[in-house]
């Protein structure tokens, strides 16, 4: 069980940040399809925040594996020393959106072995306090990967999952249903998957339910049965981070499938599911 809560308050932040061992800060502004997110970080972040690239250093070379596979363990590592991490650093991550990005990177550290990491509550826009333009150039921390911290799906497994328990699809209704696909080539779902949508997680200010809240739409959806387990997925593995964020607030240890509907409808031996109904 993690000893540490998956996210922070802005309050909570600026205290920490005006103690004597403030935690490591790292910005992961990030949209799909969208302007690059350093330009907005040079603009202005919050004091001491590291810019890191999702596209870049969060994920892999695209292919096979989906649109963002998980990067090499070593390389992730590389880059959160770079950006002062520590193997004993307290580390929070923010965005600017509805903290897809940030908790991807929540994700990684605690996939590799980093307990300590935590996501700020409503992103960037429920900071209050100051933000600077200075480039911050921290020291090099000593953190190092040791994958396999959080349990992890691959397609075969996410598909098992599917028959014989719980797995969530958190992209948009529309997209699970195959009503619409943006993005990858063929529009439904995994046959056996539950649409559990990202959105349905946060309030209208962009910050995470109460934990009573969340356990009790998970468990509606068929969570926490006897011997049940959890798994998640979305459309590239970035998404389905800010649900398992979720799902670990309502008590639940997900599993998350991190190459997603990306990889799974690359491959045309998969089956694919349309419409509201489950399989």
């Amino acid at each position: 069980m993690n000893a540490v809560k998956p996210i922070v308050s802005a309050a909570e932040l600026a205290d920490a940040l005006a103690g004597s061992n403030p935690p490591v800060l790292l910005d992961i502004r990030y949209q799909l399809g969208g302007p690059h997110g350093r330009p907005e970080y040079e603009s202005g972040h919050i004091p001491g925040a590291v810019f890191v690239d999702l596209d870049a250093e969060l994920a892999g070379t695209p292919g096979a594996g989906g649109r963002h596979p998980l990067p090499d363990p070593d390389m992730f590592a590389a880059v959160m020393r770079r950006a002062g991490v520590s193997a004993g650093s307290s580390v929070v991550v923010y965005d600017a959106d509805r903290g897809w990005a940030a908790a991807r990177a929540w994700w990684l550290l605690r996939w590799t072995g980093h307990r300590a990491v935590r996501v700020l509550d409503g992103g960037l826009a429920a900071w209050n306090g100051p933000l600077e333009t200075a480039i911050p150039d921290p020291a090099e921390g000593d953190f190092t990967a040791t994958p396999g911290a959080l349990p992890l799906l691959s397609a075969d497994a996410a598909a098992e999952l599917a028959r014989s328990g719980l797995l969530l699809d958190a992209r948009a209704g529309e997209r699970y249903r195959g009503e619409v696909e943006p993005i990858d080539a063929v529009a439904g779902h995994i046959p056996g998957a539950v649409s559990a949508p990202t959105t349905e997680n946060l309030d209208e200010e962009g910050r995470f339910l109460p934990a009573p809240r969340l356990a009790a739409r998970f468990s509606a959806l068929g969570a926490g049965e006897p011997g049940g387990e959890v798994g998640v997925y979305c459309g590239s593995g970035v998404s389905a981070a800010q649900q398992a964020v979720a799902l670990e607030l309502a008590g639940f240890t997900p599993a998350l499938y991190a190459g997603s509907w990306s990889e799974w409808s690359r491959d045309p031996a998969r089956p694919v599911a349309t419409g509201p109904e489950q399989g």
